[in-house]
């Protein structure tokens, strides 16, 4: 198993975005990156800690690579937006890879190179790619929020759309249960 840390906003989306993927066998909320250690969750809504709302992925690189958990990554989230997705705003939903090794580091690169020279969006690619320095799970409360909070206003008009993009996009890399 392996590891991969991606920030693409508020880590309910992000999260609900790659549960149901083959091939990933948890992901965990959480924040990376910050100035002090064990942060709250209202400690990093303040904006004073420096980290960054992140999902953890555990994953098997024989069933699914970095490089495509990096394309579900750049299509599921705006990566041109600093400091922000949609109606979130502030550094902590920032857009990041926080890279576990240089393969990740290079493919990450690579990958939003690619984009740019594309013009795939119609704004630059503002996404960081750090080393992944820290890494504290959130809270319990906000653990598989999406699959037990999904009647939630946030959700259906957040979440859901992501989830289905998922499904829309990479069906055939839903685990079966949920394809």
């Amino acid at each position: 198993m392996e590891l991969a840390t991606f920030g693409a906003g508020c880590f309910w989306c992000v999260e609900a975005v790659f549960q149901d993927l083959q091939g990933v066998q948890k992901v965990v909320s959480g924040y990376s990156n910050g100035r002090i250690a064990n942060p709250t969750y209202r400690e990093v809504c303040s904006g004073l800690t420096g980290h960054a709302e992140v999902i953890q992925i555990t994953y098997d690189p024989q069933v699914i690579s970095f490089k495509e958990l990096l394309e579900v990554f750049w299509k599921t989230h705006d990566p041109t937006t600093l400091n922000r997705q949609g109606n979130d705003t502030g550094t902590q939903y920032r857009s990041g890879v926080y890279y576990h090794n240089d393969e990740q580091r290079r493919l990450a690169e690579e990958y939003k190179q690619k984009l740019n020279e594309a013009h795939a969006f119609d704004n630059p690619v503002v996404t960081e790619i750090e080393p992944l320095k820290s890494f504290y799970p959130a809270e319990d409360y906000h653990q598989n929020y999406y699959k037990q909070n999904g009647h939630e206003p946030y959700c259906q008009f957040v979440a859901r759309p992501k989830v289905e993009k998922v499904r829309a996009l990479f069906g055939d890399k839903l685990k079966k249960a949920t394809a």
